[in-house]
């Protein structure tokens, strides 16, 4: 059954709270707070403008996320859109969960016609999904993140 993917809905808000914990946990080794998580994907569910989420499904599974969040650039007039939030399952990882969510997004992108460019941050020590961005036709860029937190 092929891969198709589709735009978050409320009644996914569990769902993308479980895999948003799950992330955190495998990537990071961070446990965060459940309800501050809810009520953070349930802001962003009510405001598009913070950052719409993707579902890729098989069936009636529900195989990974992505979500996208926006930043505008004076400096080349378009904006870009910041690729957040990916998670796959576990047993659906190396199956073209991520590629399908990716190409889909890739090719909203290009039609929506004022996106300059998809940006991503990722883990240092995570070598294989740097491996898996550079598949895609991504490549490091010459930014460091800097962060101050909590303010």
């Amino acid at each position: 059954m092929p891969i198709t993917i589709r735009r978050a809905t409320p009644a996914d808000i569990p769902l993308i709270v479980d895999f948003n914990s799950r992330l955190a946990q495998e990537s990071e080794g961070k446990t965060l707070d459940i309800p501050i998580l809810t009520a953070g994907v349930t802001a962003a569910m009510d405001d598009p403008t913070k950052g719409p989420y993707y579902l890729a499904v098989e069936g009636e599974a529900i195989l990974g996320q992505m979500q996208i969040t926006f930043e505008w650039s004076d400096w080349r007039n378009g904006w870009i859109w910041w690729i957040q939030g990916v998670y796959v399952r576990t047993e659906a990882r190396r199956s073209g969960v991520f590629r399908a969510l990716y190409e889909s997004i890739w090719g909203e992108a290009r039609r929506t016609g004022n996106v300059i460019a998809l940006r991503l941050y990722v883990d240092k020590e995570n070598l294989g999904a740097q491996a898996t961005y550079r598949q895609m036709g991504m490549a490091p860029s010459n930014y460091f993140l800097y962060e101050r937190s909590p303010l």
